[in-house]
């Protein structure tokens, strides 16, 4: 779904605006936000900009838990069988909501065990290359795919994730066969992109954003369908000889299923209100992630609207994961 389309979907869905009421004492004690992904990626580097604004808003501090492992699932779990109190939270992605449960077996249903609080970001990757390889463009890559296939390789931060349905995109579109590295985060992928153990990715923008800005990895172009206005300057995959190419992605806060609908719409207003932030806006700006508050009902549609559109596209490609 275009970038400009989803958020038409979700500006017209509802207004933002809730009445910040909860049950009372609620929060009582620290929210736990519980990250699925290592540190340093995005996920956590989203989560750790708005979150002490968002515990000053509520009264209690935000503690961040990273659980990584199985594409964000171990996390997901952790918070589905949580006390449906409020307490503890999921920053969940396309990929662990919306992916996981078309490609694997899972040990919880995210749309039966989990329920919508507020989406957080948007964000978008970044193709990139370390600078000691000569592609200068997406026809530079895909011409030297096409030439040596099943020899080059990509790396992406999880299964399912936006880095690795747009890796699968670009063998799919592109017409080429290359051999895609599954990382625990975003944070390795960057690390073995600067060392030249991969040759590209679509990388998360806020792992490899300063160094696409020092010089130290080159940016080829952005998955969407429009050009980030953060990167102007980066072309679109589809600009770059790949017509038809558009992956965009989220992350959204989800609280175990049963949660008060007062607490539920409590945390959203407090995420909206810690998004607006202007400190909190240029931090995450300068990861290459945008605010993107909703209400619950906004994220529900959104979330409806992303398995729409990837159901069909992991069915006719016949993605499993054992």
């Amino acid at each position: 779904m275009p970038g400009l389309t989803r958020r038409a979907l979700i500006a017209a869905s509802l207004p933002l605006a809730m009445p910040a009421l909860a049950q009372d004492g609620f929060p009582n004690r620290p929210i736990r936000i519980v990250v699925g992904f290592t540190p340093g990626g995005a996920t956590d580097i989203a989560v750790r900009a708005f979150g002490p604004r968002m515990g000053e808003i509520l009264g209690q501090s935000i503690v961040v838990e990273n659980r990584p492992g199985a594409g964000g699932n171990i996390a997901m779990e952790a918070v589905a069988r949580a006390p449906a109190d409020g307490h503890t939270l999921l920053l969940g992605t396309i990929g662990t909501l919306v992916i996981n449960p078309m490609v694997m077996r899972m040990p919880v249903d995210p749309l039966r065990d989990l329920m919508p609080v507020s989406i957080a970001v948007d964000l978008f990757n970044i193709l990139v290359v370390p600078m000691d390889r000569p592609w200068r463009s997406v026809a530079d890559l895909v011409a030297a795919a096409k030439t040596a296939p099943g020899t080059l390789s990509w790396g992406h931060s999880g299964i399912g994730g936006s880095p690795h349905l747009s890796g699968l995109m670009l063998d799919r579109l592109g017409g080429i066969e290359t051999i895609g590295v599954s990382y625990r985060g975003g944070a390795q992928v960057a690390t073995d992109l600067l060392s030249g153990r991969i040759d590209y990715s679509f990388a998360t923008a806020p792992s490899v954003m300063q160094q696409v800005e020092t010089g130290r990895l080159r940016a080829l172009a952005v998955p969407t369908a429009q050009r980030s206005r953060l990167l102007p300057n980066v072309p679109t995959v589809a600009e770059g000889g790949v017509p038809g190419f558009d992956v965009a992605s989220w992350y959204a806060i989800t609280a175990p299923r049963g949660t008060p609908e007062p607490i539920v719409n409590r945390l959203s207003e407090a995420m909206r209100q810690a998004l607006a932030d202007a400190e909190v806006t240029a931090t995450l700006n300068r990861n290459g992630l945008e605010p993107m508050p909703t209400t619950p009902a906004q994220f529900a549609a959104a979330w409806e609207a992303e398995r729409v559109k990837w159901e069909p596209i992991i069915r006719s490609g016949n993605i499993r994961i054992e």
